[in-house]
């Protein structure tokens, strides 16, 4: 019986790498396995009744509501211009420093974070308006897309982030909880981005040279104003949704509704909000969620079968039982982690493999805030990470007359090496999260 479990695991995999949508490749695995459970007598057709439950659990999941609200907002926060503003003054701040406008990026990149966590509108606004100034005065090429790409993945470790929503409902844990926990790694990210960046131009001038001083030719008062302007509202929303969640005003999903409801009225206030736009957006979240929960219905299904032939309680006993204890599993679920993100986006890896690996992380003792936010760091390389990284994608589709896809692999491979030295040290030092890494 556990073999059956074991092959069905396999056979999800064949079916998803084959093209098929992930949502059918997991249903259909649970549909071919169940009939083999049924030919063997390993598996009782009445557990079947059990599928409409969990489907109506997974529809009634209050914290996933978070996540159309957080995509709305991301949305909207796209078309209001606030990046566009952002971009500007921070450009004119940095420009004197040499990677001056690389360093602006990552800084609108975190601002960004904290205010949409969406990665398609961060990469693809800052595309459209950076990249050309960068390439314009002088920029690498692989420097200049690694560095927008890596921003823009920021959101995915910077709360309010989807990924973090998912990995709390999947955890059984406090959505609020990992948001605040995440908080350092994130400053961290954007930190070290920074200083690989004034490093390598420091090192290279050529690659990442300043702005001329021509066009910095701005009078300290009306930089002044510019700064108030462009950041005032951006800080104020981030207030407004973060600050609820971690003064216990309100949960994630609550601060997700606030968040929306000052997207749109900052995006009223710039006199961004057309019908056009409102319908594009709203459409745009309505597909993410179906998505979502087509992927969450599939891998329901599996699960029920997988648990069924007690596949779970096979891969549990192979991965309780590793060498090294906790860092042996550690290293290896990171590992598959990092691994399965060349090939496939992160919903899907959180919901096939999160309901192997939870159980095991409680056994063992693991902190699951903790082990949430590690999850989460290494989740965010799957936007980066070749073929298949989402934010290649973006970048690609928007820049493809100024950069070729070997000039952005070659971009974010410093990147990912960072996220990686980021993701070691959480492991070495969980009081970097604000947590324990064990339990007592």
């Amino acid at each position: 019986m556990d073999a059956i479990g074991l092959w069905m695991f396999f056979g999800a995999f064949v079916l998803i790498f084959s093209g098929f949508p992930v949502a059918f490749s997991l249903a259909g695995t649970a549909i071919i396995f169940g009939l083999i459970g049924l030919s063997t007598g390993h598996f009782d057709a009445l557990l079947l009744r059990a599928i409409p439950d969990r489907i109506f659990g997974t529809m009634s999941n209050f914290t996933l509501l978070a996540i159309p609200y957080f995509v709305f907002m991301g949305g909207i926060l796209g078309k209001s211009g606030l990046a566009e503003d952002l971009l500007r003054t921070a450009g004119l701040l940095f420009g004197r420093l040499r990677g001056g406008i690389a360093v602006a990026v990552v800084l609108v990149g975190l601002l960004l974070a904290a205010t949409t966590g969406v990665v398609a509108a961060t990469v693809v606004t800052m595309g459209l308006i950076s990249l050309p100034i960068m390439l314009r005065y002088g920029y690498d090429k692989g420097l200049a897309s690694g560095v927008i790409a890596a921003s823009g993945t920021l959101g995915q470790v910077i709360p309010p982030s989807v990924v973090l929503v998912v990995l709390g409902s999947e955890l059984g844990v406090s959505v609020g909880d990992l948001f605040l926990g995440s908080l350092v790694p994130g400053l961290m990210l954007a930190a070290l981005y920074v200083t690989y960046v004034i490093v390598r131009a420091a090192l290279n001038p050529k690659l990442a040279p300043a702005m001329p001083a021509a066009e910095l030719n701005i009078k300290p008062a009306a930089m002044a104003l510019q700064v108030v302007r462009a950041m005032i509202p951006p800080l104020i929303l981030i207030f407004a949704v973060l600050g609820s969640i971690f003064f216990g005003l309100a949960t994630a999903t609550e601060a997700g509704a606030v968040g929306a409801l000052g997207a749109v009225l900052l995006a009223l206030a710039n006199r961004k909000m057309t019908r056009a736009a409102l319908w594009e957006v709203t459409l745009s979240t309505a597909r993410l969620t179906t998505f979502v929960i087509f992927i969450l219905i599939g891998s329901t299904s599996f699960s029920l079968v997988f648990r069924a032939l007690d596949g779970d309680l096979y891969m549990q006993n192979i991965l309780a039982n590793l060498p090294g204890g906790v860092l042996g599993f550690l290293i290896v679920t990171n590992l598959a982690i990092f691994i399965l993100g060349f090939f496939l986006d992160f919903f899907e890896i959180a919901f096939i493999l999160l309901p192997i690996f939870a159980p095991v992380a409680r056994e063992l003792g693991i902190d699951m805030i903790w082990y949430g936010i590690l999850l989460g760091i290494n989740l965010q390389t799957s936007f980066l990470t070749p073929p298949f990284g989402f934010s290649l994608f973006y970048l690609r589709g928007i820049a493809g007359k100024y950069l070729a896809t070997t000039d952005i692999y070659r971009g974010v491979v410093p990147f990912i090496f960072i996220q990686i030295f980021v993701l070691v040290l959480c492991v070495a030092f969980p009081g970097l999260t604000g947590l324990r890494a064990a339990g007592p």
